[in-house]
């Protein structure tokens, strides 16, 4: 089996290959029982911050499926699901929320509901030396503070709004607070795994990941948001509906879903779906 690495781009390829080789017909086999079945290669479009533990599910799921092949490209949810609509061959749609590959749905793109197979939590990142000194997720809004932030269609804005608006409501941050934050946002992002590298490399004072992104470099380091302040992400995915394998697609969402995939999940700090 070989792996071949990813490459240092927004859209990452990953391929896990079976072996090479058919096996040898036994003496006196027909020529049908010889026949190897063909190989089938899927096409999977995941969320950036999926791209650690699909590199995993891709080989778990490939030793236990010989001749399948698992071809991932990651990136925004948002521009995912563009792609999808504008018909981009993925058999398979993996988004850091429900609303993205909902759209597909709506739009008769998807072939089936959308199947909810992880969740995720936020957490604030700073640089791992932390220059500005941030202590709680309050220090957010405070006078100087550089944020680094993402555009406003990708699922972690969507979130981290949610959370603004949840947290404004605390005496402890104040109704301003998301006023403040915003001010401080320095950058827009078009990734989850971009605002973790910028901040790894110090070009800004904070942003807000899912916590799974915040274990992926020892760049940065975390300042965890109280449980009762959170926001809980939900990860969805879909079979397209132009899909040249959706039996084969459709069993690897639900393998994704059951005992092994949720053991690969949350070998990488994925939390099972809600409910």
């Amino acid at each position: 089996m070989r792996l071949r690495r990813l490459l240092p781009a927004t859209l990452v390829a990953l391929t896990v290959a079976a072996c090479a080789g058919s096996p040898a017909a036994s003496p006196g086999a027909s020529p049908a029982a010889a026949t190897s079945a063909p190989a089938v290669e899927l096409q999977v479009y995941a969320a950036a911050s999926l791209q650690s533990a699909l590199v995993r599910a891709a080989a778990a799921y490939e030793a236990e499926n010989p001749g399948l092949t698992i071809t991932a490209s990651t990136d925004s949810s948002a521009a995912l699901e563009t792609k999808i609509e504008q018909g981009a061959p993925a058999d398979v749609f993996l988004s850091a929320d429900t609303a993205n590959p909902q759209k597909l749905v709506a739009a008769g793109l998807a072939a089936g509901a959308v199947s909810v197979f992880a969740g995720n939590q936020l957490t604030v990142i700073v640089p791992t030396a932390n220059p500005a000194g941030i202590a709680s997720p309050a220090d957010l809004a405070r006078s100087g503070v550089k944020i680094v932030a993402c555009s406003d269609a990708v699922p972690i804005e969507k979130y981290t709004v949610q959370w603004l608006a949840k947290v404004s409501a605390l005496p402890a941050y104040g109704a301003d607070f998301a006023t403040r934050f915003d001010a401080n946002v320095v950058s827009r992002e078009d990734s989850v795994s971009a605002i973790v590298a910028k901040v790894g490399l110090g070009e800004g004072d904070a942003g807000i990941v899912y916590v799974t992104d915040a274990r992926t470099t020892t760049q940065v380091a975390t300042v965890g948001i109280p449980a009762a302040e959170n926001v809980p992400a939900s990860y969805g995915g879909v079979v397209v509906r132009a899909s040249a394998h959706a039996a084969a697609a459709a069993k690897f969402l639900g393998w994704l879903t059951g005992a092994e995939g949720q053991r690969v999940l949350a070998s990488f700090g994925f939390l099972p779906p809600a409910g």
